[in-house]
């Protein structure tokens, strides 16, 4: 079997690793849309990805996370509905009770700027107990640390890390992300990528960029 299949919950070609989840195959919320080969490690513990790590679900902001990623254990993401507001006085949230509460401040909640859709991109590795907080987006290719709290967006082929998270260096240079951003290596047909695989893991930008041409079309 040349490659694991994307749609079955845990690796075809690896049935020893039940802790690793292919989250195209678990998710079904309609508010999160997730890219083959995407897993999350559960460690064993077999609850879904939607309820060990994101938090208030809600929308209708979505989380959207791209293919070849991977989200460590204890990893949590929290979406926007759990904000408060925080353009007065006070951060209680009147409008979540109902009531004469909801009908006098529904106008001042609806005026107050939502963040955006949370992203995360291919090729993306979030660290053991890492926190992105609302409305951030993870670039292509980018690692952050284990137990970071990611409070704004990070660059694609960045590493971050801390709390809050900072940039600690760019994996590779800027033409040469420049050459990985184009290459989409995580685009490729699976066949391409299998073959490809030691190359795209050991290789350099500028030899994952020459294959891309042939698997591109240039």
């Amino acid at each position: 079997m040349p490659a694991p299949d994307p749609d079955r919950l845990h690796p075809t070609t690896r049935p020893d690793l039940t802790n690793v989840v292919f989250l195209k195959a678990q998710v079904t919320s309609d508010l999160i849309e997730v890219g083959e080969y995407t897993y999350y490690d559960d460690e064993g513990s077999g609850v879904p990805f939607e309820q060990a790590c994101v938090l208030y679900n809600y929308g209708p902001q979505r989380l959207v996370i791209g293919r070849f990623s991977a989200i460590a254990p204890g990893a949590t993401i929290l979406m926007p509905a759990g904000n408060h507001p925080t353009v007065g006085p006070s951060t209680y949230p009147f409008t979540m009770f109902g009531g004469e509460w909801s009908e006098r401040t529904m106008d001042t909640y609806l005026s107050i700027p939502a963040p955006p859709d949370t992203r995360i991109g291919n090729d993306v590795w979030i660290g053991r107990g890492a926190t992105l907080m609302p409305g951030v987006a993870i670039g292509d290719g980018a690692v952050v640390a284990a137990h970071s709290v990611v409070t704004k967006d990070v660059a694609p082929y960045a590493l971050v890390g801390g709390n809050p998270a900072r940039h600690i260096r760019s994996r590779f240079d800027e033409d040469d992300v420049a050459r990985l951003l184009a290459a989409r290596w995580w685009d490729w047909p699976v066949e391409a990528i299998t073959e490809h695989a030691a190359l795209i893991m050991g290789g350099s930008p500028a030899e994952v960029a020459a294959v891309a041409e042939g698997v591109l079309g240039g």
